[in-house]
């Protein structure tokens, strides 16, 4: 199980607690997310803003905690964060303190790695700007320097990416190339962890609102789903059955295809 999940497990758990009253037949529809949904009578469900049911069924408080925890997810892919993740094509500038010539600006390849001097090629794809940094500071103290100083800052992002998070194989940072579908991005992430059940989450930010949506990849797979496009900055979740265990109804409880509003 991943930090960021372990982290948030508990302001999920109160967050969702509010969402029981939401039944898989909900409005709450983006036409974008909801093109694999299949409903009873085989027909797509209607775009619509958030249904007055699911305002009903949360307090003040719910909501507030619903925005953290959409907050929490989409700060990975969000670089004003400290919690952002570098990825493929991002510009970040390397300060070696009082070692100039070890300064440099570089760009992410597209295969989330980075050349830097004495140390070659390591992965920065998928690491925020202080694990690079720690990376950095313990390979060139351990030969080359004493107690070195680096920061690295995220001079120009590329904006073309999705992040994957939890359950998943290669848990990572990946850029949108032509289009990428959630099965695609599942594929790029090698595929679930055994304990995964392949039910995901996409945090994705519509109109400047922080929403949610439930997706059964195993559904897609076999065809009696259509496969989503995925849109730059979604954050898909894929939580280990442990995690699911500890929101309880209240997971099962979010609808299938539907993004539901978090704000």
């Amino acid at each position: 199980m991943s930090a960021l999940i372990r982290l948030l497990l508990p302001a999920i758990a109160a967050a969702f607690i509010s969402a029981c009253g939401v039944s898989s037949g909900g409005d709450m529809t983006d036409p974008k997310l909801d093109s694999g949904a299949v409903s009873d009578s085989s027909a797509a469900q209607k775009s619509a803003a958030p249904s007055s049911k699911e305002d009903s069924a949360q307090g003040p408080d719910d909501k507030e905690t619903l925005r953290k925890v959409a907050l929490s997810m989409s700060s990975v892919s969000d670089p004003a964060s400290k919690t952002y993740k570098i990825g493929p094509l991002d510009v970040v500038d390397i300060t070696v303190f009082n070692v100039p010539e070890l300064s440099k600006t570089v760009q992410v390849s597209e295969a989330g790695t980075i050349n830097f001097p004495l140390i070659g090629e390591f992965q920065a794809g998928g690491k925020t700007g202080r694990e690079v940094e720690r990376e950095l500071s313990l390979k060139l103290g351990d030969k080359y320097l004493q107690n070195p100083q680096i920061t690295v800052f995220i001079k120009n992002y590329n904006s073309q990416r999705v992040t994957l998070e939890g359950a998943v194989k290669k848990p990572g940072v990946y850029p949108i190339t032509g289009g990428l579908s959630l099965l695609q991005a599942v594929a790029q992430a090698q595929g679930f962890e055994d304990k995964a059940d392949e039910t995901v989450l996409i945090f994705r930010q519509v109109n400047g609102e922080r929403q949610v949506a439930k997706y059964d990849v195993s559904r897609i797979r076999d065809g009696s789903a259509e496969d989503p496009a995925l849109e730059a900055g979604d954050v898909i979740v894929a939580p280990s059955s442990s995690v699911k265990e500890g929101i309880g109804a209240v997971f099962k409880a979010l609808p299938l295809f539907t993004l539901v509003s978090l704000l």
